[in-house]
């Protein structure tokens, strides 16, 4: 499913470019009077900016699957799957709603919390995203998606590196091989090139041992 990780929305983003745009930002704050270059406004989604459509919203989909629910309101699977193509057709609002709902009906899905809480992060519900992840590790935790997206979370809604730095070396050391692992491993190699590495072992435990 496309909505299971912030990551995969911004593929093709050079983290060491990103994580420099936050560092940078942390400078300028650091100097007072120094006004803050136009360069450093927070990066887009991926496509924003790039003369790209928003995706369009899978009409028949959304038909087939408002069935189902209007038939059994209390199908888990289906109001996340609604909430995935809205997801998908950037429309996040709808998207919360069925996430919502779908983790109301269905508690322990992690996958579902962590793309709620994504859907919180893209409408500017920064607080409310971190809080939503929490609660995805609560069910399981050692869901990296949820660490990789509090992550990114971290670094870019609260220009906090060290949290985000913990919560990619423990992606690292979940799933060093996975995409995810992948991502959060180059997301560190941007911090510690810049000079930001708070240090310590990427993951002190090795998971499954």
């Amino acid at each position: 499913m496309k909505a299971e990780s912030i990551v995969f929305a911004v593929a093709g983003m050079c983290f060491g470019i990103i994580l420099g745009w936050v560092i940078g930002i942390q400078q300028a704050e650091n100097q007072p009077a120094v006004p803050v270059p136009q360069a450093a406004a927070a990066p887009p989604p991926q496509g924003a900016g790039q003369q790209q459509a928003t995706p369009p919203l899978d009409e028949a989909r959304v038909q087939a699957l408002t069935t189902v629910i209007t038939s059994d309101p209390t199908n888990a699977g289906a109001a996340v799957q609604l909430g995935n193509v809205y997801f998908d057709a950037e429309r996040y609002p709808d998207a919360i709603k069925w996430y919502e709902e779908g983790v109301r009906l269905d508690p322990k899905n992690a996958d579902a919390s962590t793309d709620l809480g994504i859907s919180y992060y893209y409408t500017g519900q920064t607080d409310r995203a971190l809080a939503q992840f929490d609660s995805s590790l609560k069910i399981d935790p050692k869901h990296t998606k949820t660490f990789l997206n509090q992550g990114i979370v971290l670094a870019f809604g609260k220009r906090d590196l060290a949290g985000a730095e913990t919560a990619w070396k423990q992606v690292v050391a979940l799933a060093p091989g996975s995409p995810e692992g992948q991502a959060a491993q180059k997301a560190l190699e941007g911090i510690a090139a810049a000079g930001h590495s708070t240090g310590g072992a990427a993951g002190a435990a090795t998971p499954g041992s």
